[in-house]
């Protein structure tokens, strides 16, 4: 292998970075949302609740909600709360119980998300408190890079607004010489909006003006409209130099309220100190405040404090009234403003500077530091903690000046690494290392209206909630298990600042983020439902990764399945299958409700012939009784009239059935009457579409003809839309579209729709009480490319784009902009390709907008989300544009849908494979299926698409090969189940394993540990997994001393008179023990089956499954063995274990392992691995290697590390290790002079994390990743000068990763159909990374590498990147200021290389001509990578 491909396959899920703000909307749209819905614009402004005024008066009006944006890494997410208000009239009633504070459930819904070229490395949003004004994101990048970004409704995005770079040589002499820095830029921004200011290079300050309200930037292309102007943009920027204001080693920095210019607020040391000069030098920082006047560039200090805590690292500005800021430290809180100041200790080991008055001293001990705030209101403020508890502090006022701080304990949640208020009553907890939550507050809820939320069983808010068994609609269930809302009422004495004498805060969690990061290690074991006779593709999806994830009490074990094996009911064997239906049978008195009714009938369309069957208790076949047509195959079939009725389309007629009684038959002939020969003989169908009550055929012949129904006979008639029978363009796919519900979407994106959404609600709401309402359209596509959505049944065009399957990034209506500057397609037979099938749909929640999917005949799978966006171009500009001949078109433009766009997502589907026009239908949606909605795309390469938060979740299906036909079944036995097809004729019922969450970038099962996993292994012949475990435990001081030192040191500090109550504090220490977990087979629950716990102050370092050649007896031995290390801290010298452990076979016996040998050695034992028979053991700075008796372990050859041996592979008799500082070492073991020798090394300084072996047939790879997010791959080649005689290890490529791999894995790559030729021998790395990302290093041969980098190189430019930010520059190697010599750029990066897809596909064909080669083969390589490594 020279070449390698990295490729993400789970993208980061650890939230880094957390900010409110209002981006999708102003202020003042939101606030609107509390009359009765005033019309469709303040709607589908995002108004966050349809809630009767009543109800908001009846309660604490929720104010406006603002958007949650999080940063993940290198990912970008932006949320709207959805908040559900109860309902007014049921106040009393015990349904509105289950709401808190007038809300019954609230939930996120993502907007947009993007992966960026770069980590964002802090995050503020830009906001001037205007009620008509948005606010702008600004995100900072490593070394000297910010970016603002806008949301823009026009592509329904963001985009960027202004880009801010101070790197460069220009800009070298604000590093002052300096090379590596510890952190990246920090952002802070005024609270007015009129600055913001990045902290970078740790000593400069950056200030960025905001433009003042109604300018633009200069020279923009567009008309300054006043849409584009809304949100708060930046219009220059200057640098302040600290080090000439005497500030050096700043900590931290704030703006603050209450003055007329920005004042800024800087945390600084003036002279550093540590913990061990305490004594001699402390309360060593201060603040300055700095009045910033932008114009005058001119920063006066205007008031300072100094002698504050060594420790002091956060400064709070506290709101208004108040005004002033807090300074946080680890053991005090500080309250400064220019007139007042006054302090509050947390602990013992706060201290005050010599000759200070007594600072007040809180009753129960914490610790602050790194603990992240957020304002609840304007005089409370949230810690979380360092151990994830909540800690409510009070600024007691009065007037102006403050009094005193009050803190008090609240709740237990998630360790958090960001916390931020979302409006007035909710919060957001985001964490690297536990699920994010979304937290509902209320301050003074009166008890009566919670009466059975209070929850007595636990006082933590985490949320871990069974998110299956129901559907994920429904809050009021998930309510039942989230919500402990303990009473936390806080008695102030004196509080002339607030009404009530006591304040209460109480909390729900409403929603949460999975998170499956940090993951320190993970190992590849066998599924529950793994199917032994599987092969090829299939054979992996027996498989899953088991990692260690979190730390602390959010540690769990996180079991990830890339592909979904749905749990198996029944299968029968059913050759020769087209298609499967299943069908609903109401009569008419029966009413059930339409979410849980049963399906009736199981309709099979077989070659020649149909079946029916009835699903009632059991499938039983009812062929020979019912009158469905069975002589032929069916082409479709579904409900009509409210599921009255049943409708079955065949080749030649349909049939509408009561039952399993027909009621009417049709024949379809062709309808070109001119011809008299041609309309007797029967026309053929080929697809249909059915829509309550319509149905759409298309036939062989590429006509369509509508079936329309009639409510109140229940019977169908044919009719020919006239528009289409004299067209000569033929249709290559069409579908029809139910627009339902109490205000359908696509009326709100009529130019008339303030017309007719108020006309049309009185006119319904005298017969049906103005419930469901539904249009219907019809979407068709033509063999051009061109799309159309029609009204039905009238066929009005309302809505037409001239390409659709170029699959351009924004599909606008192209009525009334008649240009006929369109290029045509020359590269690459291009007309060859076609839409194959089309679907629309709208899935639940009141405020999700309708999909559009298209198929073409090449498997590309483009998808669409509607949006509205309202342009200011009037009518009056659409009339003078028609053409004089057209005066109609311009009467009609005023009901198209002219404000409906579509934006194209990307969905991660490889269906490469040529799809004939006449195909069955491959889209099949769901509604329910276990709990989610979405579509399921059959074909050779199946795919769930789930739509979870209005966002696309895709995971194949492997493990039956091919799907021919797929439904759903709701019945007694198969709750929310499903039915599919398979190619080699098989019917399976099954139903989605319910154990996972689908909400995920791959479906994840949580197994809380309630403790931080350090290490997991695979044992496979009885499939367990030993896993360590560490426990936090309190345990008393003198107990922990006199277990640390010796007898002789106690004495000594006896004669120290060590007070008696200091002996009484505890101390807390990390209690280790590995556990042995077995996956239960049928039930799939986690059981811990044996427990190894560690001596006191012993940490387990690693465990690994070891093979060991027993010299006695000449047979192999399978055993456990175990390193660990005493931490006892640095006076005494280091010794650790090695434990090796056997494991029973039989199954009744009481412990699963024994302890076969243990022997203390000097230096922790970091690592373990078997070595053809013998046990390497990594020591120290020596790795030993010894044999093994049966008993003893017997050394026989040793090799001296330089420091400390943090991983260790092996291939056959070759051995690579990683040190902690010194870079990888490459040994080989001879058995004849039975020696240890060094082949090679690398003789750079590299702090290593993992190392691996990469086999590319036969030649052996050595990867490693480092402390600063790279990877090198090196390899030994002694022939080469360069390589001094073989003593060095040469390098072969580098990429800067941009996250820390903590653990790689090598798997056998599968042979994909394009690499069939090549070498079988190919192992892939796939790795962990501590963001919750997962990706592989793939090695790929030469010809497909130069033609991908070619492609790479020209990505670089042809795409517009986020934030400006540039692709190559992030995946160069960052030395971090270290000597390293540049080597080869020989990886590609898939990360670039997935935006060839997202392209035009006139683009496509370009940049594939400009590279020399063409689309079909790009996209095939994609497809053999993709499919290469799809491990899972």
């Amino acid at each position: 292998m020279s070449y390698a491909a990295y490729k993400m396959k789970h993208w980061p899920t650890g939230i880094e970075h957390c900010a409110a703000g209002f981006i999708t909307h102003r202020p003042s749209d939101a606030a609107a949302f509390s009359a009765p819905a005033a019309g469709p614009a303040a709607s589908s402004s995002g108004a966050d609740s349809d809630a009767d005024s009543s109800a908001a008066a009846a309660r604490r009006r929720l104010g406006p909600t603002p958007n949650l944006v999080v940063a993940a890494a290198n990912v970008l997410e932006v949320y709207a709360v959805r908040a559900e208000a109860a309902p007014a009239a049921e106040d009393g009633a015990g349904g509105a119980s289950a709401a808190f504070d007038g809300i019954l459930g609230a939930r996120l819904e993502l907007v947009c998300h993007y992966r960026l070229h770069g980590n964002i490395e802090s995050m503020a949003v830009l906001s001037d408190g205007a009620e008509n004004r948005r606010d702008s994101i600004a995100l900072a990048f490593r070394d000297a890079k910010i970016t603002c970004l806008e949301f823009d409704d026009a592509i329904h995005g963001l985009r960027t607004s202004s880009m801010h770079c101070f790197e460069g040589p220009e800009w070298q002499h604000l590093k002052r010489g300096r090379e590596s820095f510890a952190w990246g830029p920090v952002i802070k921004s005024d609270p007015l909006g009129r600055c913001g200011a990045a902290l970078i290079y740790g000593l400069q300050m950056a200030i960025l003006k905001a433009a003042q309200v109604g300018q633009s930037l200069v020279g923009e292309d567009e008309p300054t409209r006043a849409l584009s102007s809304s949100a708060v943009r930046v219009e220059s920027s200057y640098l302040i130099d600290l080090r000439a204001l005497e500030t050096n080693h700043v900590k931290d920095f704030t703006f603050v309220h209450g003055y007329i210019e920005p004042v800024l607020v800087i945390l600084h040391e003036r002279e550093p100190t540590w913990t061990g000069r305490i004594s001699s030098k402390h309360h060593t920082c201060m603040i300055s405040a700095f009045s910033i006047s932008m114009t005058l560039k001119q920063h006066p200090v205007i008031w300072s404090a100094a002698n504050l805590p060594h420790d002091a690292y956060q400064i709070l500005s506290v709101p208004p009234p108040i005004g002033g800021v807090l300074v946080v430290c680890a053991n005090s809180i500080h309250y400064h403003s220019q007139s007042t100041s006054c302090s509050l200790a947390l602990n013992n080991f706060s201290s005050q500077p010599d000759g200070s008055p007594e600072i007040p001293k809180i009753n129960f001990h914490v610790e602050l530091d790194a603990a992240k705030a957020t304002w609840l209101s304007n005089d409370i403020v949230m810690f979380s903690t360092k151990t994830g508890e909540m800690l409510l502090l009070t600024v007691v006022y009065d007037g102006r000046t403050v009094r005193r701080l009050d803190l008090m304990k609240s709740k237990a949640s998630v360790i958090s690494s960001g916390a931020t208020t979302i409006g007035s009553s909710f919060f957001f907890l985001g964490s690297r290392l536990g699920d994010s939550l979304l937290v509902q507050y209320s301050c003074g809820v009166a008890t009566s209206a919670l009466p059975d939320l209070i929850d007595e069983r636990s006082g933590d808010i985490d949320g871990d909630l069974p998110f299956s068994k129901r559907l994920k609609r429904v809050p009021s269930d998930i309510l039942q298990d989230v919500t402990s809302v303990e009473e936390l009422s806080f008695q102030n004495n004196m509080l002339p600042n607030s009404t009530e004498s006591a304040q209460k805060i109480s909390y729900v969690v409403r929603d949460k983020l999975i998170n499956v990061g940090p993951l320190k290690d993970f190992s590849y074991g066998l599924r529950v439902n793994a199917d032994a006779n599987a092969t090829g593709n299939a054979k992996q999806s027996n498989y899953e990764l088991v990692c260690c994830s979190g730390h602390g009490k959010n540690g769990s074990l996180s079991v990830l399945q890339q592909s979904i094996r749905p749990d198996l009911i029944t299968e029968v064997e059913l050759p020769s299958c087209r298609g499967i239906w299943t069908v609903y049978y109401k009569s008419s008195r029966a009413h059930t409700t339409e979410d849980n009714e049963y399906h009736a009938y199981l309709i099979i369309s077989l070659e020649g012939r149909t079946m029916v069957l009835e699903t009632g208790d059991d499938l039983g076949e009812v062929t020979e009784t019912v009158d469905y047509y069975v002589q032929g195959a069916t082409i479709a079939a579904g409900n009509l009239f409210g599921r009255r009725r049943v409708i079955q389309v065949y080749t030649t007629g349909a049939r509408v059935l009561d039952g399993s009684f027909m009621t009417q038959e049709l024949n379809f002939t062709a309808h070109s009457s001119e011809s008299s020969s041609s309309s007797s003989e029967p026309l053929g169908v080929a697809s249909a579409s059915i829509a309550d009550p319509y149905v759409l055929l298309k036939m062989v012949d590429g006509t369509i003809q509508l079936l329309v129904g009639d409510h109140s006979t229940c019977a169908l008639s044919i009719s020919v839309p006239s528009i289409f029978t004299s067209l000569s363009e033929k249709i290559s796919a069409c579908t029809l579209y139910r627009d339902r519900g109490p205000e359908p979407w696509l009326r709100k994106t009529r130019s008339d729709a303030w017309l007719s959404s108020g006309i049309a609600e009185p006119v319904d709401g005298g017969g049906s009480s103005s419930q469901e309402q539904s249009d219907i359209y019809c979407i068709i596509c033509y063999e051009s490319g061109k799309l159309e959505i029609f009204e039905v049944p009238s066929f009005r065009c309302v809505f037409s784009v001239e390409s659709f399957l170029s699959g351009e990034a924004l599909l606008v209506d192209a009525k009334g902009r008649q240009d006929d500057t369109k290029v045509s397609l020359k590269k690459e037979a291009a007309d060859s390709i076609r839409v194959v099938e089309l679907a629309m749909h709208r899935w639940s929640g009141q405020f999700s907008r309708p999909f559009l999917f298209g198929l073409l005949n090449d498997g590309t799978f483009l998808c669409y989300h509607a949006y509205c966006y309202e342009g200011l171009e009037s009518n009056v500009k659409d009339n003078s544009f028609s053409p004089a001949g057209s005066v109609d078109l311009a009467s009609a433009s005023d009901s198209r849908l002219k404000n409906l766009r579509f934006r194209r997502i990307s969905v991660d589907i490889t269906l490469r494979e040529d799809i004939s026009s006449l195909a069955r239908p491959r889209i099949t949606i769901f509604n329910n299926v276990g709990g989610y909605e979405g579509l399921f795309l059959s074909g050779t390469r199946p795919v769930w698409v789930m739509v979870c938060r209005q966002r696309f979740r895709v995971h194949p299906q492997l493990c039956d090969g091919p799907i021919e036909a797929f439904t759903v079944l709701h019945n007694v036995n198969c709750c929310h189940g499903l039915i599919y097809v398979t190619s080699q004729g098989f019917l399976k019922i099954c139903q989605l394993p319910e154990a996972y969450n689908y909400d995920n970038y791959w479906p994840v099962q949580k197994i809380p540990l309630h403790g931080t996993p350090h290490q997991v292994t695979y044992y496979a012949e009885q499939s367990l997994y030993p896993l360590i475990v560490s426990v936090p435990v309190v345990r008393p001081l003198n107990q922990v001393l006199s277990i640390m030192a010796d007898q002789d040191l106690v004495h000594h500090m006896d004669n120290d008179a060590t007070s008696a109550d200091d002996l009484q504090k505890t101390y807390t220490v990390e209690e280790f023990e590995v556990r042995v977990l077995e996956l239960e087979k049928p039930s799939g629950r986690w059981e811990t089956r044996s427990t190894i716990p560690m001596q006191s102050f012993e940490n387990a370092l690693t465990v690994r499954i070891v093979t060991l050649h027993n010299t006695t007896t000449k047979e192999n031995e399978t055993l456990m063995a175990i390193g660990t290390a005493y931490v006892q801290g640095e006076d005494v010298a280091a010794r650790g274990r090695v434990l090796l452990f056997s494991f029973t076979k039989s199954e009744n016996s009481q412990n699963l392992v024994t302890e076969v040998y243990s022997k203390e050695s000097k230096g922790a034992v970091s690592a373990v691995a078997s070595l053809q028979g013998h046990l390497l053991i990594a020591a120290g700075p020596k790795i030993t290697l010894s044999k093994w008796t049966g008993s003893e372990l017997t050394a026989v050859a040793f090799y001296d590390a330089p420091l400390h041996v943090v991983s260790l592979n092996i291939v056959k008799n070759f051995v690579l290790f990683g040190d902690i500082h010194k870079s990888v070492y490459f040994l080989s073991w001879k058995e004849q002079g039975s020696q240890l020798t060094l082949l090679a090394k690398d003789f750079g300084s590299l702090d290593c994390f993992a190392t691996e072996f990469l086999i590319d047939g036969s030649t052996l790879n050595l990867a490693v990743s480092d402390s600063d997010k790279n990877l090198q791959i090196f390899y030994y080649a002694p022939k080469m000068v360069e390589s001094w005689k073989g003593q060095k290890l040469l390098s072969r490529a580098e990429f800067h990763v941009g996250a820390h791999l903590t653990k790689f894995m090598r798997l056998q790559m599968l042979p994909a159909p394009g690499l069939a030729s090549e070498k079988t021998n190919r192992f892939a790395l796939l790795f962990g990374t501590l963001d919750g990302g997962i990706g592989c290093i793939a090695p790929i041969d030469e010809l497909t590498f130069r033609r991908l980098q070619s492609l790479q190189r020209k990505l670089v430019d042809a795409v517009p990147h986020v934030c400006g930010l540039n692709p190559r520059s992030f995946r160069q190697f960052k030395s971090n200021g270290k000597a390293h010599r540049p080597g080869p750029d020989n990886i590609i990066d898939f990360e670039l290389l997935a935006h060839y897809e997202m392209l035009s596909l006139e683009e496509q064909l370009d940049i594939a001509q400009q590279i020399g080669t063409t689309r079909a083969q790009i996209l095939s390589n994609f497809a053999d990578i993709s499919l290469g490594t799809s491990f899972l």
